[in-house]
């Protein structure tokens, strides 16, 4: 569950211009988790499409069941997309050092280490507080269980979201925090092109032992029916000209 590249292999020019690295602080966790196994899939549910209403009764805050193992990618595409985890970890030496190299062009802290996890300078602690300190992409690996028109997003973020240290999930003040980014910057912006915005956005952020990255704070944010010029907006894309 992150945000990766297109779903082309890393090409034989790309291996040979990139020297083995030596294995980041962090990188075992990606390892183990790019062997894990998941729990297998009943064969009446491989096929299964999220709707909208079935990613709310799942991820909504108020009202969901938080069974976020349920939202998961095909068997098909989960043996492609750990695939390309174990090259990416061989190549890079993590995924957290390729997606800081080429997607997010963040660097960690030289004191960073495998407890902590990759450390940023960041200019407020506050997660979102500051747009130099976060940065929302497409999932370039999003879920083949979803409905055509959900587009999946990823925000990641410099500055750590505190969670329990029991349960894994967001403490109150870090949903409170979570969820007033996501008015701001998601709903307020669909509010512009009409009625019922806030029933197109939904978050979630998963529990750490469903973390592809887990050192990469991250949170998913989920829309419905919304223009590809406003993905491009949130994104930073430029949009491609035919």
């Amino acid at each position: 569950m992150v945000n990766l590249p297109t779903r082309t292999s890393l090409s034989e020019d790309t291996t040979q211009r990139i020297e083995k690295p030596a294995m980041a602080p962090w990188s075992q966790a990606e390892i183990e988790s790019s062997q894990s196994t998941q729990r297998p899939i009943p064969p009446h549910e491989q096929a299964r499409v999220f709707t909208w209403a079935d990613v709310r009764d799942v991820v909504d805050p108020h009202t969901g069941t938080n069974r976020l193992d349920l939202i998961r990618r095909k068997p098909s595409e989960r043996v492609i997309y750990k695939t390309w985890c174990r090259k990416t970890i061989d190549t890079y030496g993590s995924i957290t050092a390729y997606m800081c190299a080429e997607r997010l062009h963040w660097a960690p802290l030289p004191d960073s280490s495998a407890a902590t996890g990759p450390l940023f300078d960041y200019r407020n602690p506050t997660p979102y507080a500051d747009l130099n300190d976060f940065k929302i992409l497409r999932n370039d690996w999003p879920y083949g269980s979803f409905e055509p028109n959900i587009t999946h997003l990823i925000v990641w973020s410099k500055p750590r979201i505190p969670v329990d240290a029991e349960s894994g999930l967001v403490t109150p003040e870090s949903r409170q925090i979570i969820e007033a980014f996501v008015q701001r910057t998601f709903a307020k912006r669909l509010e512009v092109e009409g009625p019922n915005a806030q029933e197109r956005v939904l978050w979630f952020k998963n529990w750490v032992a469903l973390q592809s990255v887990p050192g990469l704070e991250h949170i998913h944010v989920l829309v419905r029916d919304v223009p590809e010029g406003i993905i491009r907006e949130w994104t930073g894309e430029q949009e491609i000209q035919m």
